[in-house]
């Protein structure tokens, strides 16, 4: 072959790789939006827990329900996404929330009240809400860019969630002291984190919402386009909020189960770092799941993984037991949130993506709504194992809902 013609041929492959790189730069970037709303304003929580619960003398229900004021909050927040949406831009919506959720957990640190730190928990869950949803919308956007990477552009933002995990694990410990109220400073700390997180991903985001603004310009432009109802795909929006309830429990109380089982902390920060790396590195995992299948396959078989994750630290006690429960976990809990985003792209018009994406959220805060409280009860009556145990059979019903959800006819 002349040499003229080699270079014709690899200049396809050059080009498309040079394109590619920016594009999952940018994803990883957006994705520390996913990191302030659930690694640190939630998830970092279940570290915290402890030393808060022992502080401010609670019981275990008690404990849930400060994930419980979240995720209500989460759920307003959800509700009010799709009309805030028509007044402010996704980017608008996403800078705003990533600022108010970072001043929010500066004033998590300021206060000692159990009331008072449950309405925060209200507010910040809200705040998380505008961060995760308009981030989805806009890593749904970047994937339209690139079809063939659709999966793991996805799979990037929502897996920066485990950055969030990552750094609450190395925060929380530094920053928790033996003294009265001394998990304030921890507050402080994943205050800050959450404010050098928002400087890259606000950027992030728009310059997304700058070099796509046509396609969302086509999207508001085609506003009135027919999108399946709701019942249409009500298999996957229930197999999603039994995600919700029994993720959202092993979240809150494995911690809590690791210390009383006698694992030292260094074995528990150990634990929690290498669940956080685990989603990370999730998104490379099951791109191509999220890409081939259109109905509710990815989130069954996501759904029963994680069964099987959180079973294990319930029924033995051992810690590489939970060191294999929190790789399993953290390699699939957020790609199971990906694949309710990959789905409404497969199913709906890009005019509906934003509703889709809210309709999900919602049962997802539904769920976890329920879960802290209702395995915070069970826990408190039966130990936190059989409260695990309660959460591995809810994300088990939850996979065989997932399963009977066929793609949708007609849908793009």
């Amino acid at each position: 072959m002349p040499p003229s013609s080699l270079d014709t041929a690899s200049h396809p492959a050059s080009t498309d790789a040079a394109q590619r790189l920016p594009t999952l730069m940018l994803a990883a970037a957006l994705s520390l939006g996913s990191a302030i709303a659930l690694g640190l304003a939630r998830f970092a929580y279940a570290l915290l827990l402890p030393s808060m619960k022992l502080d401010l003398g609670w019981s275990f229900a008690q404990a849930g329900a400060m994930n419980t004021a979240n995720a209500l909050g989460y759920l307003l927040g959800a509700l009010a996404f799709p009309r805030l949406a028509r007044r402010w831009s996704a980017g608008a919506l996403f800078g705003g929330g990533c600022a108010a959720t970072a001043l929010l957990m500066a004033g998590s640190g300021l206060l000692a009240d159990t009331n008072s730190l449950l309405v925060l928990r209200v507010i910040t869950g809200a705040s998380s809400a505008a961060i995760f949803i308009s981030g989805g919308v806009l890593a749904a956007r970047l994937a339209s860019a690139r079809p063939h990477d659709a999966g793991l552009v996805l799979g990037l933002y929502y897996g920066g969630t485990g950055w969030g995990i990552v750094a609450s694990s190395v925060l929380v410990p530094l920053t928790i002291f033996n003294v009265a109220h001394g998990w304030q400073f921890a507050w402080f700390a994943l205050a800050a984190a959450c404010a050098a997180f928002s400087a890259v991903a606000i950027g992030a985001a728009r310059k997304i919402e700058s070099v796509h603004a046509s396609g969302a310009s086509a999207a508001r432009a085609g506003a009135a386009a027919d999108a399946p109802r709701w019942p249409r795909f009500s298999a996957a929006l229930t197999g999603y909020g039994l995600f919700g309830v029994g993720y959202i429990g092993y979240m809150t109380f494995i911690v809590a189960l690791l210390r009383n089982a006698g694992m030292s902390a260094a074995v528990v920060t150990g634990f929690y770092l290498l669940l956080g790396v685990a989603t990370v590195v999730s998104a490379r995992v099951w791109s191509g799941l999220l890409d081939r299948m259109r109905g509710g396959q990815a989130l069954a078989v996501l759904n029963a993984l994680l069964a099987v994750a959180t079973l294990l630290p319930a029924l033995f006690a051992q810690p590489w037991v939970a060191f294999v429960s929190g790789v399993l976990f953290g390699a699939t809990f957020l790609s199971a949130v990906a694949s309710t985003t990959a789905f409404v792209r497969h199913n709906l018009p890009a005019s509906h993506w934003a509703k889709g994406i809210s309709a999900f959220t919602i049962v997802f805060a539904f769920g976890q709504i329920v879960g802290p409280m209702v395995i915070g009860w069970v826990s408190d009556g039966a130990g936190l194992a059989r409260g695990l145990v309660y959460s591995a059979l809810l994300l088990g019903l939850g996979a065989v809902l997932a399963a009977c959800q066929k793609p949708l006819r007609g849908a793009n």
